[in-house]
């Protein structure tokens, strides 16, 4: 199975850390961010990444290379103008060669067991599998409902209509991980920005199916310099292992 990493963000929060670099390769440990999230996907037998950049793109292809430092295979798709989460995926339609694939957001950093998330997917023949988790602060970063089963039923209020037979749904936070049919991007415009969760919501209030991986370990998002900031205390202490 192949990968794309979103990387192409601005880091304007992080400011004025990612004024000269860019958020991907902020330190974090031994390795730059980014690379945390190679060595993930690499632990769990992903090898061939596409990597989107826009803002100071160019150091992350000059410190990542070909990605033969880390044995697997890089790919870049560079974005002038940013095409967000929807328009990043589908300007590289053609390099998943019309198979599913991953989708990791390049700020967060995670132990999640990507071969179980792809299980999931398969064994649901889901459209999408959303890696979700419970968090308190779930309003915070958009509400995922999720019923029998753990499949999804609406994003932040959108999504399949609200039914009786929906009980009482989860709500939990989307990981910022994710598994992809290529049907998915059957209606995401080409060369424009979008946001992926609009695909989303598109096949929802179709009735496709879209399951939810419940997952409880370690995840942060590096979005903030408190954020940053916690992470890296994190990783001095052990509580996220250093990937191999």
């Amino acid at each position: 199975m192949k990968a794309m990493v979103l990387a192409a963000g601005l880091g304007i929060r992080l400011r004025p850390l990612t004024k000269s670099v860019p958020k991907p390769l902020l330190p974090l440990g031994p390795y730059p961010l980014l690379v945390w999230n190679l060595l993930l996907l690499r632990r769990h037998g992903v090898e061939h990444v596409m990597i989107n950049l826009h803002y100071l793109g160019e150091q992350i292809r000059q410190t990542l290379g070909d990605g033969s430092q880390w044995r697997m295979q890089l790919s870049y798709s560079e974005e002038p103008v940013l095409l967000g989460t929807g328009g990043g995926i589908k300007q590289v339609e053609a390099f998943f060669e019309d198979a599913p694939f991953l989708v990791v957001n390049g700020d967060t950093i995670t132990d999640l067991d990507l071969s179980e998330l792809v299980a999931r997917h398969q064994k649901e023949e889901a459209l999408a599998t959303m890696a979700v988790r419970d968090d308190p602060d779930v309003e915070r970063w958009g509400v995922i409902e999720t019923g029998e089963g753990d499949r999804v039923l609406r994003i932040q209020g959108k999504g399949r209509a609200t039914q009786e037979d929906d009980g009482s749904p989860c709500r939990r936070m989307f990981a910022g991980v994710h598994v992809l049919d290529p049907c998915m991007l059957r209606h995401v415009p080409r060369g424009s920005f979008s946001s992926i969760i609009d695909a989303y919501v598109w096949w929802l209030q179709r009735g496709a199916t879209v399951a939810g991986y419940v997952f409880s370990g370690y995840w942060s998002d590096v979005g903030t310099p408190e954020r940053y900031a916690r992470v890296q205390r994190d990783v001095e202490a052990g509580s996220i292992n250093v990937p191999a």
